[in-house]
């Protein structure tokens, strides 16, 4: 795990383990800090306000600089799941998943929608999370969006 952005309820993080692999598009998950809140009903309103606004910005970013870098991103996809955790008897917790979709991909093929087998498949193997310098970018992005008027708490009644 690769730490890109945190807010006051939310960590944004390059996911270790990617359901798409860094040069089909790649993998960023968010998180809440609050582990005790499974799903998005438990969300107070201004968490789930900081949340959608947070998933608006974080995709944009990961779309422009995916891009900027040379993976042909053309769609970003934003899924919250949590089943897996019942698979290993934990209590799942609030988060999602942010997946970039290239037009170059090969496993993770484009228009399909993600191919999520279990992970004892193999069908992940050899994949790569982003690097050190996708993060770095796309947390200057991010943090470049926020200074617009159109992210600015007031906005977003924050």
């Amino acid at each position: 795990m690769a730490l890109i952005y945190e807010t006051e309820n939310f960590i944004v993080e390059s996911h270790e383990k990617p359901f798409v692999d860094r040069r089909e598009g790649g993998h960023i998950r968010i998180k809440v800090k609050d582990l005790k809140i499974i799903d998005r009903t438990k969300l107070n309103s201004s968490q789930a306000i900081e949340l959608m606004r947070l998933t608006i910005v974080v995709g944009e970013s990961f779309e422009k600089v995916m891009n900027q870098l040379g993976v042909p991103v053309i769609k970003i996809n934003y899924q919250d799941m949590g089943n897996w955790a019942f698979k290993r008897g934990e209590k799942p917790y609030l988060h999602v998943h942010i997946l970039g979709r290239s037009k170059d991909a090969e496993k993770q093929v484009f228009p399909e929608s993600i191919h999520l087998p279990d992970r004892s498949t193999g069908f992940y193997d050899g994949f790569k999370s982003l690097n050190e310098n996708d993060v770095l970018e796309i947390r200057k992005e991010i943090e470049k969006l926020f200074t617009q008027e159109k992210y600015q708490d007031k906005n977003w009644k924050l």
